[in-house]
């Protein structure tokens, strides 16, 4: 579909048509040194930091998703058809919603053209590397249908394990304090968890038969988010377990779930945010320098991991990180 008002491409690229943004990737002033506490309070509580709006968004989303969607949670005390494709329904338009909002906005309207697009190219339409030989359609069965099962999956089991008190519970009359402090933790335990679980599908037998399916993907796009094999997306979306052992309340673990399901499409979008004339946030540089050189960059730009331990690029020539040969990509 043609975009009707094109953004010009006006960026440096190298001969590969590769671009960087000006600002290499880096970490947020959060548990970097020196400590920089006005950069830090701006950063918790400016736009584009972490409460806003991408953790905000998800936490409404999930809070919606609690008080007008969840079925009641009584009635889950059994497994049962009627609430568990309710469930699994709800999801997909979640996925359908975000994944293909975005998509729609960058790789078929192309309102952003390919300004500030790491990679000029677009997803490949004829490669023997992707089902039906199409990238975005293999990746789309990858996120809404293997994915899509799996993140039901978890809920289903941990709706029914509430329901039937089997696992702790915390209230707000219980101590509301922690009750609000489960909300800010868990981006943090998300992205902590998913460092070491990434750097385990980085290892040789793992990567072989299971994150290479991944990393297909040299150049992502919103639907390349959960396009995993079915090992990878469950050990992906394993980080929940924690709320096996942690009492929490069941919209806890909602938005913890809806996190993991949404927030893979725009750390794949392929683009450099903020896009939408500067309204909406698309980061995703800092992880797709790991799409781009593979052994680098595993976690996010929160909790310094990488640089703790080696592993971090920043996208300019002397960067930190070492590429993948070429003959391994596949």
């Amino acid at each position: 579909m043609p975009n009707p008002t094109p953004q010009p491409d006006s960026q440096p690229r190298d001969s590969r048509g590769e671009w960087r943004p000006e600002e290499p990737a880096g970490f947020v002033p959060l548990l970097t040194l020196p400590v920089r506490i006005k950069a830090m309070f701006g950063w918790l509580f400016g736009y584009g930091g972490y409460f806003w709006p991408t953790n905000m968004f998800f936490l409404l989303v999930s809070t919606a998703a609690w008080f007008y969607t969840q079925p009641p949670i009584e009635t889950c005390t059994e497994f049962r058809w009627d609430w568990i494709s309710h469930v699994f329904l709800r999801n997909q338009l979640l996925i359908w919603f975000y994944y293909g909002g975005l998509h729609l906005y960058l790789y078929v309207l192309k309102r952003e053209g390919t300004r500030k697009k790491y990679n000029r190219k677009w997803p490949d339409e004829k490669s023997k590397r992707f089902l039906f030989g199409n990238q975005v359609w293999d990746n789309i069965f990858w996120t809404a249908g293997r994915a899509g099962i799996i993140w039901t999956t978890y809920e289903v089991i941990f709706v029914w394990l509430y329901a039937n008190q089997l696992i702790p519970w915390l209230t707000w009359v219980d101590s509301p304090v922690l009750f609000l402090l489960w909300f800010f933790m868990i981006p943090l335990w998300r992205e902590f968890y998913f460092y070491w679980v990434h750097r385990l599908t980085h290892w040789k037998p793992l990567y072989r038969y299971v994150h290479y399916l991944h990393h297909k993907n040299v150049n992502p796009n919103p639907w390349s988010g959960l396009a995993m094999h079915p090992v990878e997306t469950t050990l992906y979306f394993s980080d929940v377990l924690i709320h096996l052992i942690v009492p929490s309340h069941p919209i806890h673990f909602l938005f913890a779930l809806q996190y993991n399901g949404m927030a893979p499409a725009h750390g794949h979008s392929g683009f450099d945010g903020p896009i939408a004339e500067g309204t909406v946030t698309a980061d995703s540089y800092f992880h797709y320098l790991h799409h781009k050189h593979f052994e680098c960059n595993y976690g996010g730009s929160i909790i310094p991991l990488d640089k703790w331990f080696g592993s971090f690029r920043d996208g300019q020539p002397q960067g930190a990180g070492a590429a993948l040969p070429e003959e391994q990509r596949d």
